[in-house]
């Protein structure tokens, strides 16, 4: 029997290499993907802090164009780009370039002549293009200026087609309120370069972070020039509370109150207590005798706001002057709708006006109406309610209108009331008037309670705050004047 030979003992130093190798071949794949999600992990990092500077510097940066200087360089850096352009559109409806940036080592100094130079060339055949208008349904169209002076697709491809081949431009736009206000671009020549879905992400984000600035810097300046606006307006509301009646003058022999309400910070209404003669002035107390004629007016411009102030403003210094000449009541409204006819025709605007004159001594007044609100008088003998109207037109209309003249004699407890029309014409929540017939309720209401001036001027504000509800919007100025003889 043959003995059978053993197999040679196997060597330590070949085990120990076979199964370092075997180890070596398993950590490789295990390395690798290591590596691959380190990488990613620092490449999330990486863009996750641009981004972070970006809205920083969104928050903290006060001047526009220092946002705007850095918007390329983030739109290169995020996508791994060569570079990064910002062309914006401006208020004319033209297209510029606002920022370029190439990444270090990288030349662009052709790529910013191509952008300038198209950019450049689409607004003077913008600027020169002629301008057609379309008739549809019914109605005539005017083209877009904007469209045809900023038009994205066009932009794009006119770029590609002007820079080199070796280049490859993409383009996302910069959004407000859906409106494109510019294109914000990123190039490179490396021809592995592809615009995946994820960079076409951030550069958007990076779009919609400049659309943001930008929008934040219109809202900053709309803030200031509306600042700067409102307190002009301040400043006209101070002027005219200034021209009207701070108080009402002392006259023999009758009591007063007077009280406008603008709507706006500026109103057209018009009061006014004119002394006859500015002769009787005392040089001390500057208040003219209580027994001279005084005027009474009230007046209401057409419309609201500050142009309808100024008129008035200009109504009253007119008037102040023509009542030293010491003409008649119809005589002073002619001449003041002479004076100021052209104005009035210019600013397409018109005026009503009610001119009165008062004498202590007969107890007299003389009046004349230019298309006014006729003041009512409360008749205490009769216990009745007058209007008191003559004919006229408004002033402002033609320039030579006729206005009459009338007189009527009062007696003690007599009591006129001067109105402008925001009286007549508040309005309550199921949209009924006021009207003259409420006003006049209130008006014989108050006078048979034996109501002074001032009192009846407060019952009335009250009324008609009731009517229309407390906290319903003032729709017009509204102005009284009360004037009641002792």
């Amino acid at each position: 029997m043959t003995a059978a030979p053993l197999p040679p003992p196997q060597s330590s130093t070949s085990s120990d290499t076979t199964s370092a190798a075997k180890t070596e071949a398993d950590k490789t794949p295990v390395s690798a993907l290591k590596e691959l999600v380190s990488r990613l992990h620092r490449e999330q990092n990486r863009i996750q802090n641009l981004l972070s500077s970006l809205g920083f510097a969104l928050r903290s940066f006060n001047n526009l164009n220092q946002f705007l200087e850095i918007v390329p360089l983030m739109a290169a850096r995020v996508t791994d780009s060569d570079g990064g352009a910002l062309v914006l559109l401006k208020p004319n409806g033209q297209a510029r370039l606002e920022q370029l940036h190439c990444q270090e080592g990288h030349a662009c100094q052709d790529i910013r002549q191509v952008l300038e130079s198209v950019t450049k060339q689409m607004a003077a055949e913008g600027s020169q293009a002629p301008v057609i208008a379309s008739y549809s349904s019914g109605s005539l169209k005017t083209p877009d200026l904007k469209a045809i002076h900023f038009n994205p697709s066009l932009l794009d491809e006119q770029l590609k087609a002007s820079l080199e081949d070796d280049i490859q431009l993409f383009g996302t736009p910069i959004l407000i309120k859906n409106e494109e206000r510019g294109r914000l671009y990123v190039f490179s020549r490396d021809e592995e370069y592809i615009w995946t879905t994820t960079r076409k992400k951030l550069v958007q984000l990076v779009a919609d972070q400049t659309a943001v600035a930008i929008a934040n810097h219109e809202l900053t300046n709309e803030l200031r020039k509306k600042e700067r606006l409102d307190r002009e307006l301040e400043i006209a509301a101070e002027i005219q509370d200034h021209l009207l009646p701070s108080k009402c003058p002392i006259v023999e022999g009758v009591e007063l109150a007077a009280s406008c309400k603008t709507a706006n910070r500026v109103g057209g209404d018009y009061y006014d207590f004119i002394p006859a003669s500015y002769e009787q002035f005392d040089p001390q107390e500057r208040q003219p005798a209580a027994s001279v004629p005084w005027s009474i007016v009230i007046g209401d411009v057409m419309g609201k706001g500050v142009p309808a102030g100024l008129i008035m403003t200009m109504t009253r210094g007119m008037l102040r002057a023509e009542v030293l000449n010491r003409h008649s009541p119809s005589t002073i409204v002619q001449h003041l709708n002479q004076v100021m006819y052209v104005d009035l025709e210019n600013s397409h605007r018109f005026l009503t006006l009610f001119y009165s004159e008062y004498d202590p001594k007969t107890r007299v007044l003389s009046y004349t109406n230019a298309a006014h609100n006729p003041p009512l008088l409360w008749h205490a003998a009769s216990q009745s309610i007058l209007k008191l109207d003559t004919k006229g037109m408004l002033i402002g209309l033609e320039p030579n209108s006729d206005y009459e003249d009338a007189q009527i004699q009062l007696e003690s407890g007599d009591t006129i009331m001067y109105y402008t029309d925001g009286f007549t014409d508040a309005v309550n929540q199921e949209g009924d008037r006021f009207d003259e017939e409420g006003l006049i309720q209130v008006f014989e209401w108050c006078c048979r309670q034996g109501y002074r001036p001032q009192a009846l001027l407060n019952q009335l504000f009250k009324a008609v705050k009731e009517f229309s509800g407390e906290d319903s919007p003032r729709g017009d100025d509204m102005t009284v004047v009360v004037m009641q003889v002792l």
